[in-house]
């Protein structure tokens, strides 16, 4: 276990503005709080905060976000309380921990049906700081390394699929490949652990082969760059045990032929030097078709940048190679991490927010008490597609997912813009909703008050935000349709024989036309029959009608009473209709 001056010392090697009081009075306040727990394990309780603080400085986090991992459990587990974290360390620290508490509490209620409520919670408790998220991350990547400790097999299940659903696809989201790379393979060694032993004896296997293949051909594209005057620094690629499963899966090729391929990462001073190492691989070696994609001038979705190549390399060998300036590769290792640049302050650059606007889409979209199941579709659909970039005729560039449609477009400009849409133009051209958006395009929506959106626009539409509006929109069209429908009040008098059942199957039969009884009387009794007075609530002439049918086919005496409240135009045409016959 990582002690407070070390904790410090490693703080420090990247942040000069760290209070190191402050992270020492947490340090002690954590292990204090939790000194009579102890974990799964049998460690000490405190080891956990203090690992989760070490992950979040590997990170290169702000002191306000480390001493919030070392006292993320206080609220949950210990007599701490949010005014006593507020007093001590300040509001701020007080409301992320209290942000990560939150999250923890509906995690430990989680079942597994409860996937898509989980993450609603999740992403509505992270709204309003996505520190909290990084906390969140970095508890969960090192309950993770330690769920060995944990006996339940059905326990160990639930935590690794949930980080598998959950935890990883948000750490990819937000560009944190290397933690979203450990998760992933650690919720793979408890779910499927047979597989990941097969592979990791294939890697074994050809481990030796490998290195001296990657020496040999990182010498080779060094000298490469080095005779055109470019100065690089090379790198190997390890793919992890699940990322290859994942590619066999959905290649359906064969592990051999996924592990024999050698991953380069080749980083370069600056984004002109990536475009002309690209050219030289490409001028000496053959490109494999299909295989090249520029994420430097179209950034992936999580804005990750890099030039990926593939191409048949000495000795016939086909290699893999990613070309990215150092900026960028620090961005693709720790993602939003990568935006705390400590340069004036430690504050988080507020520009950058702008970066992370899907949350606020996520919130948005989840808010509206929709279905879960029909939300957690939707957030995936806006958090991990790749994109395509637009334009409104005034030159605002609209982000959408590949295969986007102008409808998609419409929506992503404003909800109601999207609810109005009748036609469009691209590039000036007529053209149909349904079309599919290319990069560049110009997209001019044109509506009409009168129209409402389709509900046959979701299977085509792309995007999270512009599906939830059109259920949206429907659902609440539903319900006021259900406002408007007219509300009927009538009255009955019946006389039934005095006999055990009768005033049963009268009330059986009203319910089996879906007739509303407010209220009955006896209102008088002879010697042979009781009248009942029923007030009933009709919302359909039909049902009301077959009923009286039926009560005239049993020969059952009855009369309709002009509704003394109301002389409303349904009682008059039941008189008119009873008149007639």
């Amino acid at each position: 276990m990582i002690n407070s001056e070390e904790l410090i010392n490693k703080v420090k090697t990247y942040n000069k503005f760290l209070n190191p009081e402050k992270l020492s009075k947490a340090y002690n306040y954590a292990v204090k709080a939790h000194e009579n727990q102890k974990r799964d394990s049998g460690d000490p309780y405190s080891n956990h905060p203090i690992a989760v603080a070490s992950i979040l400085s590997e990170l290169e986090l702000d002191s306000a976000t480390i001493v919030t991992g070392l006292l993320h459990d206080t609220i949950e587990d210990t007599h701490a309380t949010y005014e006593n974290i507020k007093d001590e360390f300040g509001e701020e620290i007080a409301n992320l921990v209290d942000g990560v508490t939150k999250i923890s509490v509906f995690e430990n209620q989680a079942t597994s049906s409860s996937k898509a409520e989980n993450f609603r919670k999740l992403i509505l408790a992270t709204s309003k700081d996505i520190r909290v998220l990084l906390v969140k991350l970095a508890d969960r990547l090192h309950n993770m390394r330690t769920i060995d400790a944990i006996s339940k097999v059905e326990k160990k299940e639930r935590i690794a699929r949930e980080t598998m659903e959950i935890y990883a696809p948000l750490a990819d989201r937000m560009g944190m490949h290397r933690i979203r790379d450990e998760l992933e393979d650690l919720s793979f060694k408890v779910l499927n652990n047979e597989a990941r032993e097969l592979i990791k004896k294939r890697l074994d296997e050809i481990k030796e082969d490998k290195v001296n293949s990657f020496n040999s051909i990182s010498l080779q594209l060094s000298e490469l760059l080095n005779e055109h005057k470019i100065n690089a620094e090379i790198f190997g690629r390890e793919k992890t045990p699940f990322s290859i499963w994942r590619k066999v899966q959905k290649k359906r090729t064969s592990l051999e032929q996924i592990t024999d391929i050698i991953g380069f990462r080749v980083i370069l001073n600056s984004g002109e030097d990536c475009y002309k190492a690209l050219g030289i691989f490409h001028q000496h070696w053959n490109c494999i078709p299909g295989k090249f994609k520029d994420y430097i001038s179209s950034p992936k979705i999580n804005n990750y940048q890099s030039l990926h190549t593939a191409v048949i390399g000495p000795n016939r060998r086909p290699i893999e190679i990613q070309i990215r300036t150092m900026p960028m590769h620090e961005f693709a290792e720790r993602g939003i991490a990568s935006h705390w640049k400590y340069k004036s302050s430690e504050k988080f650059d507020s520009l950058t927010w702008k970066e992370y606007d899907w949350l606020a889409d996520l919130v948005e979209i989840i808010g509206k008490n929709e279905n879960p199941e029909h939300f957690f579709e939707y957030t995936k659909l806006q958090m991990f597609q790749e994109n395509v970039f637009c334009f409104t005729p005034k030159g605002l560039v609209i982000k959408l997912p590949k295969d986007a449609t102008p409808i998609d477009f419409a929506y992503a400009v404003h909800t109601k813009v999207g609810d109005h849409a009748i036609s469009c133009k691209i590039n000036g051209n007529d053209s149909e909703l349904q079309n599919i958006l290319y990069n560049g395009d110009v997209v001019e929506i044109i509506t009409s008050k009168n129209k409402s959106p389709s509900l046959h626009w979701i299977p085509i539409t792309k995007t999270g935000k512009a599906r939830a509006a059109i259920r949206r929109y429907w659902h609440s069209k539903g319900e006021q349709k259900e406002e408007r429908i007219k509300k009927y009040n009538t009255t009955l008098w019946i006389s039934l024989p005095d006999q055990p059942g009768k005033l049963g199957e009268i009330t059986t039969s009203l319910g089996s036309h879906k007739l509303n009884i407010s209220s009955v009387e006896m209102k008088e009794k002879t010697k042979d029959y009781i009248n009942f007075r029923f007030n009933l609530i009709i919302r359909d002439l039909k049902n009301f009608t077959n009923f009286i049918s039926e009560l005239k086919q049993k020969d059952i005496k009855f009369k309709i009473i002009r509704h003394e409240e109301k002389r409303n135009a349904f009682t008059q045409k039941i008189f008119k209709y009873f008149k007639k016959n």
